[in-house]
């Protein structure tokens, strides 16, 4: 009898939800599926946008089929409220022929971002998405990732991917670590975006973070080349004493303090670097031939090392 009445529930259950889908309106919603996402995240952005009715339901659907490495990343569109079991099949079998794959690399600025998304046929404007970019002050925000995208998506809609991605990597770590003294979120973001630019080492983020930060505390200019190039509008090698002295709110040599707005997109180890720098009281370093860096406190040791640095590059 028990066990009648429990697939009768089910039974019932099913044909409600059927009926839902059936019956109320058809409004379809787009949402995006960043790679490397779980089971629970999934679930969660499907509740969210109210295209299932339950993520405990989803979740446990994907364990019991042991789908969850199947499911595809990208960008997809589903009438609210569909039976979970519908926008799973969905997720593992239909890769969307017109869904493109876009690489953003760590330390990209919004112009190289919008120039590839363009190339890719994913954007039909760069102009309109540099446009929203500078006018939301989301330098900085477009996050490093592997992307999956429909044909001709929206500036809007491309943007609002980048931002949910950056919340999920990234909210987490602010939540991690203290923020150092004298920096909120958005001054965090500044300052790993120029580690980002700095660094080729990932060992040596938390020791280039932590020269900034010193130099911060005892109010020397940052004197980060990368600024420079940013305030030049491309990323340039080699730059001259004239570089140096242009005057631009970006130009760390000409300025004391952080720039304005981050200047580019830093990754998640150049963000906790910042939140979580070495301890030590360095305020210079200079860069060798093989990318890595020599750091000191004293003045004079520091042009010791640039002068090597100088001989062992000819």
């Amino acid at each position: 009898m028990k066990k009648t009445l429990y697939f009768f529930l089910i039974l019932v259950f099913l044909i409600c939800i059927l009926c839902a889908y059936f019956f109320l309106p058809a409004r379809t919603i787009k949402i995006f599926i960043p790679e490397g996402s779980n089971a629970q995240s999934i679930a969660n952005i499907l509740k969210e946008n109210k295209i299932i009715f339950s993520s405990t339901y989803f979740r446990a659907l994907v364990k019991l089929t042991k789908t969850d490495k199947k499911i595809n990343p990208g960008e997809y569109s589903f009438r609210i409220y569909s039976p979970a079991e519908v926008v799973l099949y969905r997720m593992i079998n239909q890769k969307y022929l017109n869904s493109i794959k876009v690489v953003i690399p760590e330390g990209w600025r919004a112009e190289q971002v919008a120039e590839r998304l363009k190339k890719a046929g994913v954007i039909k404007s760069e102009e309109k998405f540099i446009k929203i970019v500078k006018e939301k002050k989301l330098e900085g925000y477009l996050f490093p990732s592997t992307y999956y995208f429909a044909k001709n998506t929206t500036e809007d809609e491309v943007i609002s991917f980048f931002m949910d991605t950056f919340n999920k990597n990234i909210k987490p770590i602010f939540s991690k670590y203290k923020i150092p003294d004298g920096l909120d979120e958005y001054k965090v973001i500044i300052l790993a975006s120029i580690v980002e630019r700095e660094a080729v080492y990932d060992e040596e983020r938390p020791l280039i973070a932590a020269v900034y930060l010193n130099r911060l505390r005892k109010n020397i200019p940052l004197e980060a080349d990368p600024t420079v190039q940013y305030a030049l509008g491309y990323w340039k090698r080699g730059l001259n004493y004239k570089d140096l002295e242009m005057p631009s709110p970006y130009n760390t040599y000409y300025v004391s303090g952080l720039p304005p707005s981050p200047i580019c997109s830093p990754g998640k180890k150049s963000i906790e670097a910042v939140l979580n720098p070495a301890q030590i009281d360095a305020i210079y370093f200079v860069a060798d031939n093989t990318g890595k860096h020599t750091f000191n406190v004293n003045y004079d040791e520091h042009i010791k090392a640039k002068e090597k640095a100088k001989r062992e590059r000819k």
